[in-house]
């Protein structure tokens, strides 16, 4: 069964950093196009960044590009989404995910096989 494992969410005042990371089991980073979701209460669930499967194409959501990197350490077959200056409006459950054939339309969390569980980031004022 695969499974996409994250870890890295918690809390932290504005202004601050976090670094989520997502492991997947039974393929490999290099193989899939992986994004990272997240969903806030009583919202629905949206695009946050994706990196395509040869890594030379990332992709962010305006509300965090300049602030939020996501990148691949391959030899620990992991995706990272690094988070700089974070804001209240950041506070979601942040999922990760895994795509096979996310094409042009890396956005749309449709497009997407597999995910993970969630890992809560709260930031407070």
């Amino acid at each position: 069964q695969v499974q996409l494992v994250e870890s890295g969410g918690g809390g932290v005042q504005a202004g601050g950093s976090l670094r989520l990371s997502c492991a997947p089991s039974r393929f490999t980073v290099q193989s899939y196009d992986m994004g990272w979701f997240r969903q806030a209460p009583g919202k629905e669930r949206e695009f946050v960044a994706a990196i395509r499967r040869s890594a030379s194409t990332s992709y962010y959501a305006d509300s965090v590009t300049g602030r939020f990197t996501i990148s691949r350490g391959n030899a620990r077959n992991t995706v990272f989404l690094q988070m700089n200056s974070l804001k209240p409006e950041d506070t979601a459950v942040y999922y990760c995910a895994a795509g096979s054939s996310v094409s042009g339309a890396y956005y749309s969390s449709a497009n997407y096989d597999y995910w993970g569980q969630g890992t809560q980031v709260t930031v407070s004022s």
